[in-house]
């Protein structure tokens, strides 16, 4: 019940964020809805290890490359769904920034007790 949870909140924190991201398209509730579930993947497999691999570069910024590597892991999404699109990476590094404080503003409105 939990993933269902987390999964609805994520792809409507992606509608929110391509209304407000002007370089940030998605084409229907169901593009947003499959890319919350390959975001999903690709935070779980593939940033940690860009995180693993960047993290001299992580160090030395006092951990700002962070948002570089969000901004990487959201532009992998956008190439991996079809229907969903990001032009710059700016708009990548905005987006990110942006679905996190949503998505994080749902998830503390919207929690679940079990």
């Amino acid at each position: 019940m939990q993933f269902l949870f987390t999964w609805l909140i994520t792809a409507i924190s992606l509608l929110i964020t391509a209304y407000v991201i002007p370089g940030i398209f998605i084409k229907s509730l169901v593009a947003a809805a499959f890319a919350a579930i390959v975001m999903g993947v690709i935070n779980a497999i593939v940033r940690p290890v860009l995180i693993l691999f960047t993290l001299p570069l992580t160090f030395f910024s006092l951990g700002l490359f962070l948002f570089v590597v969000n901004a990487i892991a959201f532009s992998l999404v956008s190439y991996l769904t079809p229907g969903f699109s990001v032009n710059t990476f700016w708009d990548a590094l905005f987006g990110s920034i942006i679905l996190f404080l949503i998505s994080g503003f749902f998830g503390q409105l919207l929690e679940i007790k079990e």
